[in-house]
């Protein structure tokens, strides 16, 4: 039987080769992969109403909808995408093809309000309770006035087209997933206020994925953390986020509470039903506008927003005794204050009819403030959807610390990545080399480098069926996993090479080798298993791909090298 024929019939080797397919499947590498994938879409963009669903953060890399074409014009790159929709027209008909599906948008205008030194006189109706006598009887009607009040003159001025609200970047061509070293985004460090018991752990991991998923932000990682000394921390890395959208987020506990006579009628998340955040029912106040106060521009929003039958009923009972006042209106003599954070952000007077009232739709307003208008608005739009998310997800069960934020340029993480494989590739051809010198023989040089390159498709495989993030640490962990696997091949070849010509040796060589390769093994893996808890997790990735290199090369690539080189040197 010929050498060839014997290595690839021999068990280690296929163990091997089927392990390497498989990580060649997990892999799924498509070199010819075409357009954009989407990483987010905006809420309540015109790509969220025309059905483009958001992406899962647990989908492969692979699978994830990707852009072809937008009005038949192909899209291969972010660049393309940006060139393109920067040039879309206000209320223009799109049509944009992705791997799923065809879908037909229409952009929308950006509209700026800008409020005039100026007064104008507006009608509003006002439903006021008012008794009447019905066949001698007293009884309770509800009646509908009108009111004249004087509102700010307001202008608007379009800033062109809006944003569909599509978040893209290149298309992937493997399933590796990079981590925000590599991609770029933000690395958040946070730390409980207070020790948390492992479901509480849990119970806060979950509310803060839900809370960045309704804010638009899902391409993201949210693990807890410890380090040596058992300080609890949270890791939180976001892709293609920067770090003023994620701060206000993740840093406040978002506890929402609404209070009349100091009683709290409802909270945030489990009391919401419903939170509007439609145009037509969510945005600057079109009673108010912006006025200016103190040198500084003062913008006021309003939504609406639906809550539970019980929240309704606890709302009637408060209310129920109150008294009713005159004051340019009907009103009850208590006002609903809404509290976020236990700070006061605004307070609203209560219809007289809401009296005892089980209603279910409730109106929030607050407001936002700045230098100028534009500021102002964007403030309170702004201030608007963080307090959306709020009661929408309710509050996180603790008050967090930011330890540490890093904001990672995507453009050094190429570049990284560029130099990181082309260092690798000379790695390689150099330990080529330095073997065939050192042995004068190709049979022991090319196997070693077969076996170095594949370890590490079997790393980058088993990290794309796991979903793990290759980041910097990783990569140093990949590069310490094949010098250590060069170091162990070295050994299995030196022991066979003094074995040779002596037939009943050549089990016992092996085995000798394998004794110090297991004594190294063991080394490594104790010595970086407190790696993994040191530095609250951040150098975890280093740890555990190092560990999971020298695994793989222990029980699957070495013992198929150790048979592979004593069939070609045994004589």
């Amino acid at each position: 039987m010929s050498k060839t024929k014997k290595i690839f019939t021999n068990l280690r080797v296929i163990i091997l080769l089927a392990f390497l397919i498989f990580a060649v499947f997990s892999i799924s590498p498509r070199p010819g992969a075409e357009g954009v994938a989407i990483r987010n879409i905006i809420t309540d963009s015109a790509a969220a109403e025309a059905g483009i669903p958001q992406p899962s953060p647990t989908s492969s890399q692979v699978s994830r909808e990707r852009i072809l074409n937008i009005n038949n014009r192909p899209i291969n790159n972010v660049e393309d995408y940006y060139d393109y929709v920067n040039t879309l027209k206000v209320n223009q008909s799109v049509q944009i093809k992705t791997s799923k599906g065809l879908y037909r948008l229409r952009t929308k205008e950006d509209i700026e309000i800008i409020e005039l030194n100026e007064t104008v006189t507006k009608i509003i109706k006002e439903t006021i309770t008012v008794n009447e006598t019905v066949d001698g009887v007293l009884v309770e009607k509800n009646k509908t006035i009108s009111k004249t009040i004087q509102v700010p003159k307001t202008k608007e001025i379009s800033k062109g087209t809006e944003d569909i609200g599509l978040r893209v970047f290149d298309a992937p061509k493997t399933n590796i997933r990079k981590g925000l070293d590599l991609q770029g985004g933000t690395r958040v460090l946070l730390q409980p206020e207070t020790q948390l018991a492992v479901q509480d752990i849990g119970s806060l991991i979950d509310t803060m994925e839900e809370r960045l998923n309704v804010y638009g932000l899902s391409d993201l990682v949210i693990r807890d953390a410890t380090d040596l000394t058992g300080n609890q921390y949270i890791l939180v890395e976001i892709a293609g986020a920067n770090e003023e959208e994620i701060r206000e987020l993740l840093a406040k506990q978002g506890k929402f509470e609404a209070k009349i006579a100091n009683q709290t009628v409802f909270t945030g998340g489990k009391d919401i039903v419903f939170v509007c955040r439609s145009a037509d029912c969510a945005g600057i106040d079109p009673n108010y506008g912006c006025s200016s106060s103190g040198g500084q521009d003062v913008c006021r929003f309003r939504f609406s927003i639906s809550i539970t039958s019980q929240a309704a009923q606890k709302h009637a009972d408060v209310t129920r005794n109150l008294d009713i006042i005159e004051d340019n209106g009907r009103y009850l003599s208590e006002p609903l204050e809404l509290y976020l954070d236990d700070t006061k952000v605004d307070e609203l007077r209560i219809g007289a009819d809401l009296r005892g009232s089980t209603t279910t739709e409730i109106s929030i307003s607050g407001s936002g403030a700045g230098v100028s208008q534009q500021e102002a608005v964007l403030n309170a739009l702004g201030n608007m959807k963080r307090l959306q998310t709020v009661l929408i997800t309710g509050s996180l069960p603790v008050k967090l610390d930011i330890v540490k934020i890093d904001a990672i340029s995507p453009l050094l993480g190429e570049e990284f990545l560029r130099n990181a494989m082309i260092v690798g590739l000379f790695s390689l051809i150099s330990v080529g080399v330095f073997i065939f010198i050192r042995y004068r023989k190709l049979q022991i040089a090319v196997p070693m480098v077969i076996i170095s390159v594949s370890e590490v498709i079997l790393l980058l495989g088993i990290a794309a069926l796991i979903g793990w993030n290759i980041d910097l640490a990783a990569v140093a962990g990949i590069i310490i996993a094949v010098g250590t696997g060069v170091d162990h091949q070295i050994i299995i070849t030196d022991e066979t090479l003094r074995g040779r010509g002596i037939v009943y040796n050549w089990k016992e060589r092996i085995k000798n080798a394998f004794y110090i390769i297991m004594a190294s093994y063991f080394t490594v893996v104790v010595a970086l298993i407190p790696l993994i808890f040191a530095g609250a997790g951040l150098l975890k990735g280093f740890a555990i791909t190092t560990i999971l290199g020298a695994s793989i090369g222990v029980f699957i690539s070495r013992p198929a090298f150790a048979r592979v080189i004593e069939i070609l040197l045994k004589e």
